[in-house]
């Protein structure tokens, strides 16, 4: 019913708007085979109303951000990528921190029998009052050994793990404090050298992008020409669109806030942790013969345009898309090989009883049929009043 076209009473009007908040309430309380029943009874009031007469509901955005910011937020991030292309480095650069100061690096020799073993770092940042639970996973191992077939098995099954961890939270009985361990996102750490994509970068890729966000990064991008590195992301796009690999490139975001990541992707970086003295200003960069390579300069490289894709305009996009596509393609796939809904998931003694189920269905009948009971009477009421009015 909308107000600049209603013409009956204030009753009427009242009658329909309560109805429409008690409809509402047991739609979004009811099984689909009961909201099914009520769908042509579903009425929706739109009015606008005045900013010198507000209700005060343009307000709960604040509501949500004070909540967020007291709650604190929560990113995980894998990376991905071969010994010595500047994993470590790239972290501690973009999140200003040290993650890794206490890293033993393996011997050539240590590394020859050497299988893929992942660990999780985490760290708490805060800046402006905002709080940050970062978790960075890393592959120490992956792409060193001789042989390097199904050296990505640990890596998903890693990510499996985290989404049935927080799918059995998610199907118990205490659902507060969910920890969300699920990966976010994957930087897959590109070598400058060679031609392109290696058969390892390209298989490992196409076993990923179907369970996490992949973003790729050419590592180590000073060592390319200007007209070398344009070359070389053209080549990586190219075999990347080639073998059907699905990286990410802005989810759900508008095409204006994609436009950087679009025209970026790969991100050429050079990453630092040394501060040099530049112009009079301290900056972070790479000291060569010839000149420096400042990290943060997006003339010299793509490491500022990458921190703000990851931090600034798509870390809950990063987040969304996880939780709307991937994790719900396992979620379902877990479901459905269970036979049943969380059938395999609980314990026995976190399984409703089928007393309680019947129980709860009968509720819900009584409660269907005393709203159908209220449209009756409701109907006749309204018929009475556009009687009147005729």
């Amino acid at each position: 019913l909308a107000p600049s076209s209603y013409s009956g009473s204030p009753l009427c009007l009242y009658f329909s708007l309560k109805y429409s908040l008690l409809a509402n309430a047991f739609l979004s309380s009811t099984s689909s085979s009961s909201r099914s029943l009520l769908g042509v009874f579903r009425w929706t009031v739109r009015m606008s109303v005045s900013s010198s007469n507000s209700i005060g509901f343009a307000d709960i955005a604040k509501q949500l951000h004070k909540r967020s910011v007291k709650k604190g937020f929560e990113f995980t991030m894998m990376v991905v990528g071969e010994t010595g292309l500047g994993k470590s480095t790239m972290v501690n650069s973009l999140f200003l921190t040290d993650l890794y100061g206490d890293r033993d690096v393996p011997t050539a020799h240590e590394r020859i029998g050497q299988n893929v073993d992942l660990s999780t770092r985490s760290v708490e940042i805060e800046e402006k009052g905002v709080r940050l639970r970062l978790n960075v996973v890393d592959t120490p191992g992956f792409g060193d050994a001789v042989d390097n077939r199904k050296c990505w098995q640990p890596i998903i099954d890693y990510i499996n793990e985290q989404f049935d961890h927080y799918l059995r939270d998610e199907s118990g009985l205490n659902r507060r404090n969910i920890i969300d361990n699920r990966v976010h996102c994957c930087l897959y750490f590109i070598s400058p050298l060679g031609h392109g994509l290696k058969p390892l970068d390209i298989e490992v890729m196409k076993q990923l992008h179907d369970k996490v966000n992949i973003i790729p990064v050419i590592s180590k991008a000073d060592m390319l020409t200007t007209n070398e590195l344009r070359k070389f992301k053209r080549k990586v796009l190219e075999e990347i669109s080639e073998n059907g690999i699905n990286i990410y490139m802005g989810g759900e975001m508008d095409d204006d806030e994609n436009k950087e990541l679009k025209e970026c992707t790969p991100f050429a970086v050079v990453s630092s942790n040394t501060s040099l003295e530049v112009g009079g200003k301290k900056v972070r960069g790479r000291l060569y013969p010839w000149g420096v390579v400042e990290v943060e300069n997006s003339k010299h490289c793509d490491f500022s345009k990458l921190r703000n894709v990851l931090i600034r305009t798509h870390m809950q996009d990063l987040k969304d898309m996880t939780i709307s596509v991937h994790y719900e393609n396992y979620r379902s796939q877990r479901l459905a090989k269970s036979g049943r809904p969380f059938g395999d998931l609980l314990s026995p003694e976190e399984t409703p009883s089928l007393s309680d189920a019947g129980r709860k269905l009968a509720e819900k009948e009584q409660e269907l049929q005393r709203m159908r009971e209220m449209m009756e009477m409701m109907q006749k009421q309204m018929r009475a009043q556009q009687s009147h009015n005729v």
